[in-house]
């Protein structure tokens, strides 16, 4: 929101949240139904049934450089601005598609009234001409002088500020904007559409070229890594006047009055307002190199739909807890999924997915291309392995000081909680830890005091163990309901002079039970009234009783001095 919002600021179907795309529904049947029921071809108009793949073109296209743009920043790969991004960023920049809904209503109001929107070739050299000297001239101009006139104070504080809110961009933070200011750009960049509707050269390249021209370059400019070559401008020096780069925009978000120019600075060289650090920025970031991490953490996928709550997937979607699949992933992104199944299979190696800043320390998130079922399929567990020390590996070359494994990335039946890569390669400097101390810490604080019995019920994994362990050490005694449970982990207590708190039950009394994966629905409808399940594993047990209390999966609060921090 902008400092001291003005008239026309919010967009007028806010209140339907991502049901305001509904507004564009009866517009793509009537174009898809004239276009299906036509009985030859030359009546069936073509141009007007391509709007709504049109649309939904630059919503893939959009996305694409959302994912690219944070990959690349959490590698460090060409990075501009080396700051993180907030939650507050991400949920004002969540309706970035309100733009593109907004043109496409407009697009189909000029589609069905303008003599001469309809039935257009798919091709006019002329109107493609036209097109770009009128983007050329008349729009570049008129853009910088209304960028201007947006950072003049009374503008800026209504108005403008909005945008500049986000000073590590993002490429969707190009269209981030009140709906006011919405409206003078639709005029400014319609110009050229419009001449060519009404000099009737228009044609679908003009259209559809000169619309992916803008997000491209939109995108481009707010990416946030510099990702244009110097042998462009060396091979034809006269080009940095007509092409910006990254780096170029990204000094307008820092500095504020300087670099107006949209996507040619000729502009800002002819008025006086080109940023002097311009080229000094754009040859450092050229040059800046993969970021190298202290502590990487090394995580797992785990449904194909889990893929979109990553920081590389729906920037809106990743910055919200994932319980279940959002419906409209499930029935309209499947597509997608089944693509990104495919890249993660093709792939086939880990890929970095976040990254912090704790204290001084680099931190990143590396993913396995495996999901959750896999895990528990054992004829995968050879190529879980094979991923996780590849990991291991990829982090001791580029002189990682800590790895720590997933909770699904180690087990005893997998891997031995991490030992196996350690014998197979002792020389390692990468300590390889699995972060079941610090789990088993957490859990053991949310047990209620003063507790003095407990029952232990699930898959007996090396937190449980452990847990097991601290408590027999406080005197608490530790009871499971099977036998096989109850001899593992009698044998982990082999050397230990309290184990003789750990006993086995047929009692399902206890007030407090920790479980794990295994916990059957029977077992939960057993629990007295009032019982405690606190979960020991990553997944919580599915909550049957309404007279029982269900912790969620133990969590630590986030430390403020944790940088880039929003998914």
């Amino acid at each position: 929101m902008a400092s001291t919002p003005g008239i026309l600021t919010e967009w007028p179907w806010k209140s339907l949240g991502t049901f305001k795309h509904v507004l564009l529904v009866p517009f793509a049947i009537k174009s898809t139904y004239n276009y299906l029921t036509k009985d030859s071809p030359e009546e069936r108009d073509f141009s007007t049934f391509m709007a709504f793949p049109l649309l939904l073109w630059r919503m893939l296209h959009n996305q694409i450089w959302i994912s690219l743009s944070r990959y690349i920043n959490a590698k460090g790969n060409n990075r501009i601005l080396d700051r993180g991004l907030e939650f507050d960023q991400v949920d004002r920049e969540k309706n970035w598609d309100d733009q593109i809904l907004f043109n496409g209503i407009w697009f189909y109001v000029g589609i069905f009234t303008i003599d001469g929107a309809q039935n257009l070739p798919l091709w006019r050299s002329d109107g493609v001409l036209i097109t770009i000297l009128l983007h050329t001239t008349f729009v570049e101009f008129a853009y910088y002088w209304l960028h201007r006139a947006l950072h003049h104070h009374y503008l800026y504080n209504r108005y403008h500020s909005h945008h500049h809110s986000s000073i590590v961009t993002e490429p969707i933070t190009s269209v981030i904007h009140p709906f006011a200011e919405h409206i003078a750009y639709f005029v400014l960049f319609a110009t050229p559409i419009l001449t060519t509707l009404f000099t009737r050269t228009a044609s679908i390249a003009s259209i559809a070229g000169y619309m992916t021209y803008i997000d491209f370059m939109n995108n481009l400019g707010h990416c946030n890594f510099e990702l244009v070559p110097k042998s462009l401008f060396s091979i034809f020096p006269p080009l940095k006047y007509f092409m910006y780069t990254p780096s170029f925009h990204s000094l307008h978000h820092t500095q504020f009055r300087t670099n107006y120019s949209l996507f040619m600075p000729l502009y800002d060289y002819l008025y006086g307002t080109m940023d002097k650090s311009t080229d000094s920025l754009y040859e450092t970031s050229l040059k800046r190199g993969e970021e190298s991490a202290q502590v990487v953490y090394l995580t797992h996928l785990t449904t194909p739909e889990s893929i979109f709550h990553l920081q590389v997937g729906f920037a809106h979607v990743s910055s919200k807890p994932y319980v279940s699949p959002k419906w409209y992933i499930m029935m309209f992104m499947w597509p997608l999924t089944l693509w990104s199944i495919m890249i993660t299979w093709i792939y086939g190696r880990p890929f970095v997915v976040e990254r912090h800043r704790f204290n001084r320390l680099n931190v990143q998130t590396w993913a396995i291309p495996k999901y959750k079922l896999q895990y528990s399929l054992q004829w995968q567990n050879a190529s879980i392995n094979s991923l996780v020390e590849e990991a291991i590996l990829e982090a001791e070359e580029k002189g990682v000081k800590v790895l720590s494994l997933g909770l699904l990335n180690q087990s005893e039946e997998l891997n031995a909680y991490g030992a196996l890569y350690v014998k197979r390669h002792p020389e390692l400097k990468t300590k390889v830890v699995d972060g079941s101390s610090l789990a088993v810490a957490v859990i053991l604080n949310t047990i209620p005091k003063p507790t003095t019995q407990v029952l232990l019920r699930g898959k007996i994994t090396k937190v449980a163990s452990l847990v097991a362990l601290a408590l027999c050490h406080k005197g608490i005694q530790v009871a499971t309901l099977r036998e096989d449970e109850y001899t593992k982990l009698k044998n982990f207590l082999l050397n230990v002079d309290s184990k003789s708190n750990l006993v086995l039950t047929k009692s399902t009394s206890y007030q407090v039970w920790l479980v794990g994966d295994g916990l059957s629905e029977e077992e939960q409808l057993k629990a007295s009234k009032g019982t405690v399940f606190i979960p020991f594993s990553q997944f919580q047990p599915k909550k049957l009783r309404k007279d029982c209390f269900y912790h969620y999966t133990p969590a630590m609060l986030t430390p403020k001095s944790l940088e880039n921090v929003h998914s």
